[in-house]
């Protein structure tokens, strides 16, 4: 396959299988941790109206969520992409990070976990993914090949 192509299918899948993983780890929080008495956390509106009544194990899964969508969409990204591995992962991770960003002008949070989230979700687990699919990617000598 073209290395251009391939490439641009990286980024492609990197942010479609990202962003799954992300949306089905917030479409499950609720049902893991539940949302206080009287928040409705189904909306932009709602969650905003409700911030004041979300304690710190409500922000679990949204930083699950960051997190480890980024993850996953940056190592699928890299190991697609025929070159540049680690550019594709945090190409990933800063794409990921940009929402992150957005977010915090849309959804106001606690400081606490802006910074928590801001800091910790996107670009170290880009480079954890660019690490793992560069890993991935080496061949690992067999043992019979070592002792030979």
């Amino acid at each position: 396959m073209n290395p251009i192509v391939r490439n641009i299918l990286a980024a492609i899948a990197g942010v479609v299988i990202g962003s799954a993983v992300n949306m089905a780890l917030i479409t499950v929080s609720g049902s893991v941790i539940p949302p206080p008495e009287g928040a409705n956390v189904t909306t932009t509106e709602g969650l905003r109206a409700s911030m004041h009544l979300l304690q710190p194990k409500h922000f679990i899964f949204p930083f699950l969520a960051h997190a480890l969508g980024t993850l996953v969409g940056a190592f699928v990204a890299a190991a697609i992409a025929a070159n540049h591995k680690m550019r594709f992962a945090f190409g990933i991770g800063i794409y990921f990070l940009a929402g992150g960003i957005a977010s915090v002008f849309l959804l106001p949070s606690p400081t606490w976990y802006t910074v928590v989230d801001l800091v910790g979700a996107y670009l170290p687990m880009a480079y954890i993914a660019g690490k793992l699919a560069a890993r991935k990617a080496k061949p690992v000598p067999h043992e019979s090949m070592a002792q030979g």
